[in-house]
């Protein structure tokens, strides 16, 4: 009678010959026909990226990351990256993957459980928990000044919020500060699509190391014999009376009539002229509301 010896291994078959069970001539350790598939299969391009694992990322001194070694439970686990852009492995210890997209820290480390001869096959997964080292800086008028963790896909409306908001004396527009290998660029994204559908929202995500600048509105100030004086928002096509009206319009005391606005010259000069409520305003202007004469 011929007897067959079949011999079923782990995924993560160890390579040490004192770990190889003793089989029949000719037979061959493999993984079960049905983990086939999940063992051998690589991620789909965009499975990592939905996991918050895209290429966008780059792994750094205080991520924490979920590591995942298919049929090894006990070399799964949460580990932080040390300051020295490294990892700990069970059975390889310390591995580098600063500046490496999960994606790309787990096939390194693949690759070196093969190359130190530890698993046939390996397939690794990486996930980030907490990002520690993927900070975008958020400055200006922002009810929350700091440095923010993004994810891939993260962009300036999501960035802004998680900062509180803009204040209320806020542009409507922010600026992205990147620094690349040919310098500083500098890109000027309007806010203004948020209301205006005909000024559609930047989608772009911010990278690890930008800085977003949120600047002061342009301002017009008015003062005199309102209800409100101070400071206000200057806003396109804005007239005089307009303006006024932010103020609390004229009070019992003042005249629609008597209106003088200061402005400053594009050589510095102040001139002073009368206006009437349907002249429009420019930034920086001052609107003086005088008492009326009778």
């Amino acid at each position: 009678m011929n007897w067959r010896v079949i011999c079923v291994v782990s995924a993560g078959l160890l390579l040490s010959p004192a770990a190889l069970p003793i089989c029949a001539a000719g037979a061959v350790p493999d993984v079960p026909s049905g983990d086939a598939q999940a063992f051998n299969a690589n991620p789909a391009p965009g499975a990592d990226a939905a996991n918050g694992n895209g290429q966008l990322m780059q792994l750094g001194p205080g991520d924490l990351v979920s590591v995942n070694v298919y049929g090894q439970p006990d070399m799964d686990g949460d580990v932080y990256v040390s300051d020295q852009g490294t990892i700990s492995v069970p059975l390889l210890g310390s591995v580098r993957v600063a500046q490496l997209s999960p994606v790309e820290a787990a096939r390194h480390i693949e690759a070196e459980l093969i190359s130190h001869e530890l698993l046939v096959k390996p397939h690794v997964t990486i996930q980030v928990v907490q990002s520690h080292s993927q900070l975008v800086s958020v400055l200006g008028e922002v009810a929350k000044p700091g440095r923010y963790p993004i994810n891939p896909g993260t962009n300036v409306i999501q960035l802004l919020a998680e900062a509180g908001g803009e204040t209320e004396n806020a542009a409507d527009f922010v600026y992205v500060l990147r620094n690349d290998p040919q310098g500083t660029h500098r890109l000027r994204v309007s806010l203004t699509g948020l209301a205006d559908p005909k000024d559609p929202l930047s989608q772009d995500v911010l990278h690890a190391g930008d800085s977003i600048y949120v600047p002061r509105a342009q301002m017009i100030y008015v003062y005199g014999e309102v209800g409100a004086p101070g400071a206000y928002r200057f806003e396109p096509d804005m007239t005089v009376m307009e303006a006024i009206a932010r103020a609390g319009g004229v009070n019992v005391r003042g005249s629609p009539r008597r209106i003088e606005l200061e402005r400053t010259q594009t050589d510095g000069q102040v001139v002073t002229m009368r206006v009437k409520g349907s002249d429009l305003v420019q930034p920086g202007d001052n609107i003086r509301v005088k008492e009326s004469i009778f």
